[in-house]
């Protein structure tokens, strides 16, 4: 035989094999198992954390009102003139001049939300004046899942701040 006649084998490849009807049947099983219980951990998830972010919302709040409340108190205090006194003025906090009303701020933009360094930025709608609220973006229902904060009412009474994560 030449040499050369030799060059060409016939090569046979295996016949394909791909997946059985049953072996696919057992994978979509077992990925739907695995996806009705990851999905519930999310959404829960996803409810966890606009509770947190509601009561970290509110602990700000309540400790800015505190912070320019005892700021007040020191002004009158001290005679400080064009300050805070009982019934209003406006106290300078880290270099900004925040507007209260009985000792506390004043619930409105320039009051409370920048006393505490909030803003719609941070994922909240914020509305209203008379209480302001701070709702959670994304929540299930949007008014059960806010914090609200109401200016002092008269001299000698503490401002309010309530939560309410029932809807987040």
């Amino acid at each position: 035989m030449h040499p050369l006649m030799n060059t060409r084998r016939l090569v046979r490849c295996a016949p394909g094999r791909g997946f059985t009807l049953v072996e696919m049947v057992v994978v979509i099983t077992i990925i739907g198992i695995l996806a009705a219980v990851a999905i519930p951990r999310y959404v829960d998830l996803q409810r966890s954390a606009r509770v947190a972010k509601a009561q970290a919302v509110e602990g700000s709040i309540k400790a800015a009102a505190m912070l320019a409340h005892v700021r007040c108190i020191v002004d009158i205090g001290t005679g400080v003139a064009g300050q805070c006194t009982p019934a209003g003025g406006q106290v300078l906090m880290e270099g900004v001049n925040i507007p209260m009303v009985n000792g506390y701020p004043a619930a409105s933009a320039a009051g409370i939300d920048t006393a505490a360094q909030v803003s719609a930025a941070d994922g909240m709608v914020i509305a209203g004046t008379g209480p302001r609220t701070y709702q959670m973006v994304g929540a299930t229902t949007p008014a059960n899942c806010q914090v609200s904060y109401t200016e002092a009412t008269a001299a000698g009474l503490a401002a309010v701040t309530a939560v309410d994560v029932s809807g987040c």
